[in-house]
């Protein structure tokens, strides 16, 4: 019996880092938990990034995921945030990579164009297609969780085009 794939999508951010698990089994992709991981603000930055790695440690331990992606750091106006970012992105993929999962990561406008086909896309059309795609009718997740599903959806969508290229 085929039990499928299931993969961790990560939105990284310090405030809140979104997360979606999906499953795909026989090309059928279903949605498994979709959520955040919302930090103490108050806290210094050191506790919340282990917020971050102890919440998705307690995710995989949990659902069991085989691999992750997460969403590429962009390069921001504001270097501090673009820090915050970056380390509130490796302690998400320190987690990961503890629990020995392969960690791919990929540019906002790829995960736009693999599932809106444009790299433009806004997150409205983004929420509309991983709704669609996991047959959620009236989905209830915060836009980070959102975002999460459709990196963790992109990656099937890579899986799938680097096996049928023989890549």
């Amino acid at each position: 019996m085929d039990n499928g794939l299931i993969v961790l999508g990560i939105d990284p951010g310090s405030r809140v880092t979104g997360f979606g698990l999906v499953q795909e089994i026989s090309g059928q992709v279903s949605l498994l938990k979709a959520g955040t991981i919302r930090t103490d603000t108050k806290k210094e930055m050191c506790f919340r990034l282990g917020q971050i790695y102890s919440r998705v440690t307690e995710l995989v331990t949990q659902y069991g995921p085989v691999e992750a992606a997460i969403e590429n750091v962009f390069v921001s106006a504001n270097p501090a945030s673009a820090l915050k970012l970056g380390q509130a992105r490796g302690a998400a993929i320190a987690a990961c990579a503890v629990a020995g999962l392969n960690v791919s990561g990929y540019e906002p406008t790829k995960v736009k164009q693999s599932l809106v086909g444009t790299g433009r896309a806004d997150k409205t059309q983004v929420a509309y297609m991983v709704s669609r795609i996991l047959g959620v009718k009236d989905p209830k997740w915060a836009k980070d969780a959102s975002d999460a599903l459709a990196i963790a959806v992109c990656h099937l969508n890579e899986r799938r085009f680097k096996r049928i290229a023989g890549l």
